[in-house]
Parts: C-alpha cells; sequence; structure tokens
C-alpha cells in the first residue's frame, strides 16, 4: 500500500470524506452562480464536525444535507467547463442500456487497451452490442501519442466506429482551475499526483456519459471480458430493476466491473473533483457507497473481469491489484432446513441443501412459500449460490424469487428473527459474495428463499451451495 493510502487507515479518513461532504452540499444548497467551491474550513470547525460525526450525534441541518445528497443531480460547476474532443466515432442516435466506459493514458510500459477492446467485442454478440455503447476517455494530452492511439483503435475497430458502438474522446479541465494545482509533483505522496489524474480522467469519462444510456459500467484498460458478459450484466439490472442499490459489482477488481446508476454520475463526478488528492478511487468509491445507504457491497460471482496478462505487470504501490478470491468447493455446514412449500411423497426439504445430485421439487409454488436453511451454529458465510430448475434442459426454475439472509436465531430451531435481503435469483440462479457491514462480529444464522410470485409449474431446488470462511482467516 502506498504511503498516501497507509496514512488514510491511520486517521478517520471516512470521517473526513462525509465531513467535507456536508460543506460541499451546503454550497450547492446555497448557491446558485459560479463561486467556487469553500474547501478550506478553520481548523478548529473541522475538529468540531469530526467529533460530531465520531459520537454519532450528527445535528439535524447535517442529516438534512446527507438526505439531499441522494436526490442532487447537479452536474459540478467544474465540469460546466469542461471541453471535449471527439477522436473518432460519432454518439448514437438512441439512448443505450449501459455505456461501457474506459480511461487510459500513456504509460512508461504500455497499456492493454488494444486488447481489452479486442476480448470486449470478441466476447459479445452482436444482439448485446446494441444494447451498449463503449465510450474510450484517451486522458494524456501528449499530440503524438493521441493520433497514434487513435489511427491504432480506428483501424482495428473501423467496423464498430461506424456502427457507432465506439466513440474515442479526449476532454480537460484547462479552463476550470481545480483547488491545488494539478501539474504540482510535490505531494505529500508519491501516488497523489496518479490519484489525482485518475479521479479528474474518470470525471471527465462519467461527465461525457451522462446522458448516453440507463446505466455505467467502468472496466479499466487492461481486461479481459468473460464471453456474453454483457448478457449477465443486463439479466442482473433486470432483476434488481426495482431494487435499491448503488453499486453493482460483476469482478473482484478493485475498479473494473463496477456498475452505477446514470443518474448518481452528476453527484460521483463532483465527489471525484472535491477529493482529487489523497484517495485513490477504489477505496473512494466504497464511501460513496455507504452516504447512499448502501452499507455492503453487492458483488456477483464468478467474476466476468480479469486482468491481462501476468499480475506482476500491475504490482503498483499506488495501485495495488486484488487477486481473484479462490473459493473451491462449497463447504455447506451442518444444518436444518424447512419450508411451507408441498413436495411429492419421499422428497425431503433437506434435498435441497445436501451435496449430492437430489433435489427438492415442488408443484405450483405461491406468493410467499419460503425454505430456510437454519445452520446449527452462526457461520461466517462468504458466498451462497442457489441452483434452481433442471440443469439440463432449462425447466422448473424458480421465475421470481429472493434470498434473504437470517440473523438472531430463534428457539428450537424455527427459523431468525431478523432477515436481511441478498438478492434476487436471476433467471433462477443466484450467485454472490456475502460481505459484512464494517467492525461487525455477526455471523449468519439462517439463509431463506422466498417465492416472490406463484406460478403454475414445478419448482425444483436443485442446490443450495455454502461457503464459509476458512479459520485461519478468522482472527
Amino acid at each position: 500500500m502506498a504511503t498516501g493510502s497507509s496514512a488514510m487507515h491511520r486517521c478517520p479518513w471516512k470521517c473526513i470524506i462525509v465531513a467535507v461532504s456536508l460543506i460541499f452540499l451546503n454550497f450547492f444548497l446555497q448557491e446558485n452562480n459560479e463561486e467556487h467551491l469553500p474547501y478550506n474550513l478553520p481548523l478548529e470547525e473541522k475538529k468540531k464536525i469530526l467529533w460530531q460525526l465520531n459520537q454519532e450525534q450528527m445535528s439535524s441541518e447535517s442529516k438534512n444535507y446527507l438526505a439531499t445528497f441522494k436526490d442532487l443531480q447537479k452536474p459540478s460547476p467544474l465540469l460546466r467547463q469542461a471541453n471535449y474532443k471527439f477522436l473518432t466515432g460519432s454518439l448514437p442516435q438512441e439512448k443505450k442500456l449501459l455505456t461501457v466506459g474506459i480511461s487510459s493514458g500513456k504509460r512508461p510500459h504500455g497499456t492493454y487497451l488494444l486488447d481489452t477492446l479486442q476480448s470486449l467485442f470478441e466476447a459479445s454478440s452482436e444482439p448485446e452490442l446494441n444494447c451498449i455503447v463503449v465510450l474510450v476517455h484517451l486522458s494524456d494530452p501528449d499530440p503524438e501519442w493521441l493520433n497514434q492511439t487513435v489511427a491504432n483503435i480506428s483501424a482495428l475497430f473501423k467496423p464498430h466506429i461506424e456502427a457507432q458502438k465506439l466513440l474515442l474522446i479526449h476532454g480537460d479541465l484547462s479552463d476550470s482551475p481545480l483547488p491545488g494545482d494539478l501539474n504540482n509533483v510535490s505531494h505529500a505522496s508519491p501516488c497523489e499526483a496518479r490519484y489525482s489524474r485518475q479521479k479528474v480522467s474518470y470525471a471527465l469519462l462519467m461527465n461525457f456519459a451522462l446522458n448516453l444510456s440507463e446505466y455505467f459500467l467502468v472496466i479499466e484498460d487492461y481486461v479481459h471480458c468473460t464471453p456474453k458478459f454483457i448478457s449477465t450484466i443486463y439479466w442482473v439490472l433486470s432483476a434488481w430493476k426495482e431494487l435499491s442499490w448503488v453499486i453493482l459489482e460483476f469482478s473482484s477488481l478493485s475498479l473494473s466491473g463496477k456498475v452505477f446508476h446514470n443518474s448518481d454520475l452528476p453527484r460521483l463526478t463532483s465527489f471525484f473533483l472535491l477529493f482529487h488528492e489523497n484517495i485513490p478511487i477504489h477505496l473512494f468509491l466504497s464511501e460513496f457507497r455507504l452516504l447512499l445507504a448502501q452499507n455492503v457491497p453487492i458483488r456477483f460471482s464468478p467474476s466476468v473481469f480479469y486482468h491481462m496478462g501476468n499480475y506482476s505487470v500491475f504490482e503498483d504501490t499506488c495501485f495495488p491489484v486484488e487477486k481473484e478470491k479462490v473459493f473451491g468447493e462449497p463447504d455447506n455446514p451442518v444444518a436444518n432446513v424447512l419450508t411451507d412449500m408441498m413436495a411429492g411423497l419421499n422428497i425431503i426439504p433437506q434435498y435441497a441443501y445436501i451435496l449430492n445430485k437430489e433435489s427438492y421439487s415442488v408443484l405450483d409454488p405461491v406468493e410467499g412459500n419460503y425454505l430456510t436453511v437454519i445452520l446449527e451454529k452462526p457461520q461466517k458465510v462468504i458466498r451462497i449460490e442457489v441452483l434452481t430448475g433442471s440443469d439440463k434442459q432449462g425447466l422448473y426454475w424458480l421465475q421470481q424469487g429472493q434470498v434473504e439472509l437470517g440473523y438472531d436465531p430463534l428457539e428450537n430451531s424455527r427459523g431468525c428473527t431478523r432477515y436481511t435481503l441478498l438478492g434476487p435469483l436471476v433467471e433462477g440462479h443466484l450467485d454472490q459474495r456475502v460481505f459484512y457491514e464494517e467492525d461487525s462480529v455477526e455471523e449468519l444464522s439462517c439463509i431463506r428463499l422466498i417465492v416472490l410470485a406463484s406460478q403454475k409449474s414445478w419448482l425444483l431446488v436443485r442446490q443450495i451451495r455454502v461457503w464459509t470462511q476458512p479459520e485461519e482467516e478468522k482472527s
């Protein structure tokens, strides 16, 4: 971890973000002109705000600011002055479902940008590509590098450019000075200048994408895309459409694979410019998510994006690589299974949980039916997979359902007193990581599958698979 990043972990930087956020919101609520943001507060005032937050005694005024933050749609005054240049391609004629955003700059040892684009288009069918636009922001101002990169991409991806599926831009904020000097390399740590450039580049990328689509996916310029990743994201977005979320994660990588609502991009880009130093984006996004009341990550397994090449190529003290977690086989802990669904003769609910080829079949499940796995003792569960339907024919899957996590077990193993949503089934399937709120010591006691809509067909609960945290990782 870089010097700047480690310093953040030695201080309540989370509180600092929230405190300055409130000041930022106050600016938007009270100012309708083009004055610069009030970044510098007296030290005593900062201490006062931090003390209030640490004591969890936030004033009603501050709470109102946070509530207003959720509805904030006003772009940063700095981004209103952004300059953009179309390098190649043109805007799509209709709004898309998803913008795939990539920011790329010149690096000493070159980039994998061409390989990333090649992987993206090869992994996608024509109907899938019709749902998206690929937006690449070439952030480095060096004209020679820009011209060569544009020429290479134009030669390799001419059909996609002509079909308005690929667009290359360059943006800058040269006429809108940021607080501090982005060209100043004498930062407190060697990483600060890189964090600044990274956040400004992504702010420009996301600002340009505001009206291109309903959702925004960010991937970095050195990732491999798995086949049909667009379909995977499409069906997840459909299942989550009526649910509350801020960031959906389709990879264990620190930045690539994160999906946002385009409606959240104005407040996110404004935050990028407010905290353009000290904090890398991947750490900053978790705080942005918390401010919008998504308390834990929502991450799907398996990942659909991976680093290209060898990990050693990407080793960096400023941007450490998060390697993909290897789970191995599920280790379903001892549990009892209860349900109110009616099964055929000699079919017991336990079949849904035992790790073998047995399944639990139900005729005509109705809205509100449940199947609950009650763990013999609380566990630190880290991943859950629920498979419904026939493995070969794809029939008999739960058409509308969700999985909930239960805590505080009831007496006599009858379930749990409190449940939280893990996620809806996507085409009869759920495979998600399980995260816990920071510093929480609470462990899971129940896993509940809920039928959300009656269906006139058989339901086959093929298997519920559970992974628990190894003992050596619990300390």
